[in-house]
């Protein structure tokens, strides 16, 4: 009943407001677009000139050239390319890291280089006496072999004196035969 009474209310209040038939109107609209974008222009405008005039600034205030460099009036000419990297006279003056020119190329070629080493024969150390093999042999080496095992502290060290002594204490069945049985009459 309550709810009734309040929904009635509602309903009549409406009929007596005025109510609102319009938003905007498309001229308020239209001169807030138009006003916008002229903001938008003056930004840009202002903008612009800010980097003008940093550059400008940025120009004047350059150090010294040395003179063992040629003048130019072309500021290209004093930026470092790859295409410029690539004479020999520059190559050797052109400090490190220079620019990669063919990724990819370079990239392969370092590839092959490390598979040819992963799956070849070869020397690291030949005074030293040092090899390397192919890491598929080196697999089934170590699967053969085992890991090294480093003896802990205060252990003794593995020799082959203590390993035969070792190997001959546990064949040693002389203390523990069993003692023939005498027979009984």
């Amino acid at each position: 009943m309550m709810h009734e009474e309040i929904d009635q209310h509602h309903n009549s209040g409406n009929q007596h407001e005025p109510f609102e038939r319009e938003d905007l109107s498309p001229g308020a609209i239209l001169g807030f677009l138009i006003g916008l974008a002229v903001v938008c222009v003056l930004v840009a405008v202002v903008l612009k000139a800010a980097y003008w005039a940093m550059d400008r600034y940025d120009s004047a205030h350059q150090p010294a050239a040395s003179p063992l460099v040629k003048a130019t009036s072309d500021p290209e000419a004093r930026r470092a390319t790859p295409r410029r990297a690539t004479g020999e006279k520059i190559k050797e003056s052109f400090p490190e890291p220079r620019l990669e020119e063919n990724e990819r190329g370079e990239l392969n070629d370092v590839r092959l280089r490390e598979e040819q080493e992963l799956n070849s024969y070869g020397w690291v150390d030949e005074k030293a006496g040092v090899a390397h093999i192919p890491i598929e042999r080196a697999m089934e080496l170590t699967a053969q072999r085992g890991l090294p095992v480093h003896p802990r502290a205060g252990t003794t060290p593995p020799s082959p004196v203590n390993t035969a002594r070792e190997a001959a204490t546990r064949e040693d069945r002389s203390r523990t035969a069993p003692k023939p049985q005498e027979k009984q009459p």
